[in-house]
């Protein structure tokens, strides 16, 4: 049986989200080596951290319309051009003005890096497939954050911290080539793709296409309404301690916990492994708990109120303890959970939002979501600085998780729903 091509495309778009990750953390990893070189303090790291979702949040919904107007294909290779040059251009810089400019424009680069991701997918890949992809290149993001700390790590303590930010921009280059070379923006554009896979894939977008509804109210009714706006305070709540690990967790294992960079870097992968996994978990059990309920609000609904309390209560656990092996088991246990939780916030908006106007909800979600990240970083750094230490920033990190889970709790009501009509963007 032929290999169905459109795995190549799953397989770039895996590799795609690796190198967001490895390219987004790389600035945390060298976080020890830079400030020290630059002198900078952990409130001014923090204001770095974030500057980067000051250009991230916007783009995230500006890429997902100009995929629609204008095709994945250019999309992706304005953004991977783009992040790619201002990642490398990191090398050179001399000042924390410098530094706050750069990670603004490399934010812009990875803005539309989800929503386009999503766009492909739909191009490509049959609904009876759409789940497990999602999954399946979702994961590459959590395993990107896991190389950081060694790519980077190793390569800044063999070459000097600004050598691996030009590493990871060839890397980004070699990504934007195989793009060129394998992908299309349809299938059907595609000499490789063969006549039994464009069938399977056309007769999955006439079925969407057949299901769309046609008598929904207009956008504003649904970015407004009570339940949209209870997924994005959860998906806020997620992205908050997502960025907490992802910015501040390497900072956290030399600047609280004493390790040298060099251990730092192979205990820094743990957590993101475990991420991994729960990417992956969060859908397949979704789908599952759907499957045996019929109730698809229901099944989301469950996985994300267990992904946020539990990470919420490991967060808060890991500052109880004095081990340096329990606090790290424990940020890890509560990454795999908290990584359940994307998924779900998703795939809730196909629940809740008629299929027409999934796209647009779904982008709205997705920007406020991000705003996270403009705040969250920012105020750790803050909070170390002046209000507390790590501790107090890990306490914060966790009710933050909690309240994403009661926000839910009480929102987002049960009701049976039907299978979800389309993949979301």
């Amino acid at each position: 049986m032929k290999y169905p091509y459109r795995w190549n495309v799953a397989a770039l778009l895996f590799f795609a989200g690796m190198l967001n990750y490895l390219d987004r953390a790389a600035l945390a990893v060298a976080a020890p080596l830079l400030k020290t070189e630059l002198q900078l303090d952990a409130a001014q790291m923090g204001i770095l951290f974030s500057s980067f979702f000051v250009g991230y949040a916007g783009f995230c919904f500006i890429g997902g319309y100009a995929s629609d107007r204008f095709g994945p294909k250019r999309v992706f290779t304005f953004a991977a051009g783009f992040w790619s040059l201002f990642c490398g251009a990191t090398a050179v810089v001399t000042s924390f003005a410098q530094l706050i400019v750069f990670r603004i424009f490399f934010g812009i680069g990875e803005g539309p890096m989800g929503s386009t991701t999503n766009k492909t997918i739909n191009n490509w890949f049959p609904r009876k497939e759409a789940g497990t992809v999602v999954g399946i290149t979702n994961a590459g993001q959590p395993l990107g954050g896991a190389l950081a700390a060694p790519v980077v790590g190793l390569i800044s303590l063999a070459f000097g911290w600004r050598v691996s930010f030009v590493v990871i921009a060839l890397l980004g280059l070699a990504w934007l080539l195989a793009w060129q070379l394998i992908f299309r923006d349809d299938p059907l554009q595609h000499p490789k793709v063969g006549a039994s896979e464009r069938e399977v894939i056309a007769e999955s977008r006439k079925f969407v296409a057949t299901t769309s509804d046609t008598n929904d109210r207009g956008m504003l009714h649904y970015i407004k309404s009570p339940q949209v706006l209870a997924i994005a305070m959860a998906f806020f709540c997620y992205n908050y301690v997502l960025y907490f690990f992802l910015s501040w967790f390497p900072s956290y294992l030399t600047d609280y916990q004493h390790l040298p960079v060099k251990e730092m870097s192979i205990i820094g992968i743990i957590p993101w492994l475990g991420g991994a996994i729960g990417m992956i978990l969060g859908g397949v059990i979704s789908d599952r708990i759907f499957r045996r309920t019929k109730n698809g609000l229901f099944a989301r609904k469950s996985v994300l109120i267990a992904a946020l309390g539990i990470a919420a209560l490991c967060v808060v656990l890991s500052t109880q303890t004095t081990s340096m092996a329990a606090a790290v088991a424990l940020i890890a246990v509560a990454n795999l959970f908290l990584l359940m939780a994307p998924q779900a916030c998703w795939v809730l908006i196909q629940e809740i939002v008629p299929p027409s106007r999934v796209g647009g909800t779904g982008g709205f979600v997705h920007l406020l979501a991000n705003l996270s990240g403009i705040v969250g970083p920012a105020l750790t750094g803050f909070i170390i600085q002046y209000g507390g230490g790590y501790h107090a920033a890990f306490l914060l990190a966790g009710g933050i998780a909690a309240l994403g889970m009661l926000v839910v709790i009480v929102v987002i009501r049960n009701r049976a729903t039907p299978a979800p009509a389309v993949l979301t963007a």
